[in-house]
């Protein structure tokens, strides 16, 4: 349940022939289109190239999304150690896992699953990220004495791959006001904002603390009650 097979054919032409002016980092491409049934509903994947950072990135699409507007929209940054494995230190994978399961149960929507792992910086970076935490800084904190910005992600490769599949405007699954005004900013027309809130787990607590008050996401204090553990997370 996705792409039709000639609107899959025409992506994937697309994407062969497709060049952007200036070998622009954002640049992406289709280059696979696959059925991915799950356990939560039938998805297509869709596989984009980008040739200047040879990084490949992934939207796990659900129903015909091509020309559509307030398509819904989740854009999560890949976080090996949530994701995969389930660590506690952030909310990553109870992310991940609700948008599955609302855009399947939706007309039609979108994961655009992208490879910016601890929120830009890379995996080992982040796992020293983790080490300072453990020393008491929290996820701010420990980005910057790596020298690294709070949040080193972009949004241009998102964008780019909205445009690609032909989206026309969005909803966006998010709490994170920077990625709405980013995408805004590369001309993705955004609808509506849909919270992603997760219940706090002992763990996370003060990390989802640190998200809201020194990173900005629309978080309601009251969800975070509840819980004075002072372990960190790295953030979304």
């Amino acid at each position: 349940m996705g792409f039709p097979p000639e609107t899959a054919a025409r992506l994937l032409s697309e994407g062969r022939d497709h060049r952007c002016p200036g070998g622009e980092e954002t640049c992406v491409k289709v280059v696979a289109i696959a059925e991915l049934p799950s356990r939560f509903g039938e998805f297509q994947v869709v596989a984009f190239w980008n040739e200047q950072s040879e990084q490949d990135h992934a939207a796990f699409v659900h129903g015909d999304v091509f020309d559509r507007e307030r398509v819904l929209v989740r854009l999560h940054s890949e976080c090996l150690t949530g994701d995969a494995i389930g660590s506690l230190r952030c909310d990553c994978r109870d992310q991940l896992l609700a948008s599955l399961e609302r855009i399947a149960q939706s007309d039609a929507g979108i994961v655009l699953y992208l490879r910016q792992e601890g929120r830009g910086i890379g995996f080992a970076n982040k796992i020293r990220a983790y080490q300072l935490q453990d020393q008491g800084l929290d996820t701010v904190e420990a980005n910057e004495a790596l020298g690294f910005r709070a949040d080193e992600r972009e949004y241009g490769i998102a964008a780019h791959m909205l445009g690609s599949m032909h989206v026309r405007s969005i909803e966006i699954m998010t709490n994170n006001p920077a990625k709405i005004d980013d995408l805004q900013r590369h001309g993705v027309q955004i609808e509506g904002r849909i919270p992603l809130v997760i219940p706090p787990q002992p763990v996370d607590a003060a990390y989802l603390e640190t998200k809201r008050r020194k990173l900005g996401h629309l978080l309601d204090m009251e969800q975070l009650d509840g819980s004075s553990d002072p372990s960190p997370g790295a953030s979304r």
